[in-house]
């Protein structure tokens, strides 16, 4: 097996919204807001090369939309979703699985391209994965919290053309070898975070549950979330098994960190170290 970074835009959101009740005080001393009020996060996805199969994780906010529209979010950085994959090593027309963690439009809507006007799959030979409940929350009557993030030129073409298929809605369901799926109902219905057994360290792909680092409190939980007790909940469970099993979180919105373990403190779980994956050989002792 082997795990790839892959780097897709950094974008601006609005430091009150990721960070809801917390005082712009105390969340701006790790991520600075501008004069508008705006933070950079990341969208970093990533590559799975597990035995047959080549998996991405999330496909960042794509292409397609207008100009008017990217004003609002300030895409910049080196990096885009495919050109991250080349680097890598391979093509869009490799990639054999896209796991869909949910439908907001910064997870989704690198999966669907626009070419001479119509919609086509940007990884061609790709199957889709998401499940029955998400599906259902963004296609057929959205929230209204939520319903903004859900962008039909993003999902329905999935469908459409006969890319998307649905996992198992059940805890710890297996999707490849080493890759199992966990569920989440707090930030939408039916966020998807798989968990990748690489060598003998655990690493969890946390999406937007805990985006990033400076999420970690149990109370820091992001004004776009759905249903924010069931959030709090959420993460504390998973927080504690993460602990318990020396897991590693990959962050999919950090701007400066991708990955961290886990410690106690006397203030609750708190990050231990954080690195890079590529540091993960060195600092964990892997073996294959």
């Amino acid at each position: 097996m082997k795990l790839h970074t892959i780097d897709t835009e950094l974008f601006k959101l609005d430091g009150g919204a990721m960070f809801g009740v917390v005082p712009k005080s105390i969340w701006q001393k790790k991520y600075p807001a501008d004069e508008n009020n705006l933070c950079v996060w990341a969208m970093r996805c990533l590559l799975i090369e597990d035995e047959d199969k080549l998996i991405l994780i999330d496909t960042g906010l794509g292409n397609k939309q207008s100009d008017k529209f990217f004003s609002y979010y300030h895409l910049h950085g080196l990096h885009t979703l495919k050109t991250s994959i080349q680097k890598a090593g391979f093509s869009v027309a490799d990639i054999t699985d896209v796991i869909l963690t949910h439908f907001h439009f910064d997870h989704v809507g690198g999966a669907i391209d626009r070419v001479n006007d119509q919609s086509v799959a940007a990884f061609p030979n790709a199957t889709y994965w998401s499940n029955q409940t998400h599906w259902n929350e963004a296609t057929v009557k959205p929230n209204p919290r939520e319903q903004a993030s859900f962008f039909k030129e993003n999902i329905l073409p999935l469908q459409t053309l006969q890319k998307i298929q649905f996992v198992e809605e059940k805890q710890d369901v297996a999707f490849s070898k080493n890759v199992r799926i966990r569920f989440a109902y707090g930030h939408t219905k039916g966020l998807m975070m798989p968990i990748i057994q690489y060598g003998n360290v655990e690493i969890i792909y946390i999406s937007d549950l805990i985006p990033s680092i400076g999420h970690l409190p149990i109370s820091y939980v992001a004004g776009y979330d759905s249903q924010p007790l069931v959030s709090m909940q959420e993460k504390e469970a998973m927080l504690q098994y993460a602990l318990e099993n020396n897991s590693v979180l990959f962050f999919e919105h950090d701007p400066y960190f991708a990955c961290c373990n886990l410690q106690m403190t006397e203030k609750g779980i708190r990050e231990k170290e954080v690195f890079d994956l590529s540091d993960l050989n060195l600092k964990h002792g892997l073996s294959f």
